[in-house]
């Protein structure tokens, strides 16, 4: 069954909490999400948030990585990072668990299917994103080809399911996991290598129209000089 939209909820960004910033008032009942906005394992806890139309009940609180206060490790997550979620009296990190947490223990639309063929691939396809995709487009930063397989790969995975231009048909956790990615893929490959990952793959065109339909999705994204100039540091 097709997701319900999910109500549009414009939210002003706050400025992010740096190293000058005190804390807020940690485990008070309050439902935090701790996030960068230029952060694409936190844009995904983030746009998983804005569909299951959460707004009310998880607030943001940005922090600025770069000058990230002291009181992240030692209060929030010893981990130092983004994401992490403090919910009933304890924080739980990573974004792709994180994810399923969101999905399984709020109220709204579920974000997977019951189906258990599409269950089986889109845990392949969560495995897939980190251990492989992310790592194999970021190493052909580097001066080598650009690793074309792992955008055939997608681009196969999304041939699939025919109910749907999405990785399991329907809207899931899946492409959640992945836009942050693409998205910043999209944006550098093609304003630095001159490569364009939908030529040739015209259902990850489809997908990421799709994509850039919700406002779930877009107001979390991160502005493309941004990530031009970050990902250069990769090359």
């Amino acid at each position: 069954m097709a997701l319900s939209p999910p109500k549009i909820f414009v939210e002003d960004r706050q400025v992010p909490l740096d190293a000058t910033s005190d804390p807020p008032a940690l485990f008070d009942g309050t439902t935090r999400l701790y996030i960068s906005y230029t952060c694409p394992f936190a844009q995904r806890v983030w746009i998983t948030r804005n569909l299951k139309g959460l707004q009310d009940e998880i607030k943001l609180v940005p922090i600025d990585l770069p000058n990230r206060p002291a009181w992240l490790k030692e209060k929030v997550n010893p981990a130092n990072k983004v994401p992490a979620l403090e919910h009933n009296g304890k924080i739980t990190g990573e974004s792709l668990d994180l994810i399923k947490y969101v999905d399984s223990n709020f109220d709204g639309p579920s974000l997977y299917p019951e189906d258990s063929a599409k269950r089986e691939f889109g845990e392949e396809l969560l495995k897939y994103v980190d251990e492989t995709f992310v790592k194999t487009v970021f190493g052909s930063f580097k001066g080598d080809p650009v690793k074309e397989t792992a955008f055939d790969h997608v681009e196969n995975a999304l041939k699939k399911f025919d109910d749907g231009p999405f990785f399991l048909g329907e809207l899931s956790l899946v492409d959640i996991a992945y836009i942050p990615f693409i998205e910043r893929f999209q944006v550098f490959l093609d304003e630095v290598f001159k490569y364009e990952i939908i030529i040739g793959r015209p259902n990850l065109a489809a997908w990421i129209e799709q994509m850039n339909k919700m406002v779930a999705y877009t107001q979390t994204k991160t502005d493309s000089e941004y990530v031009v100039n970050y990902f250069k540091r990769f090359m």
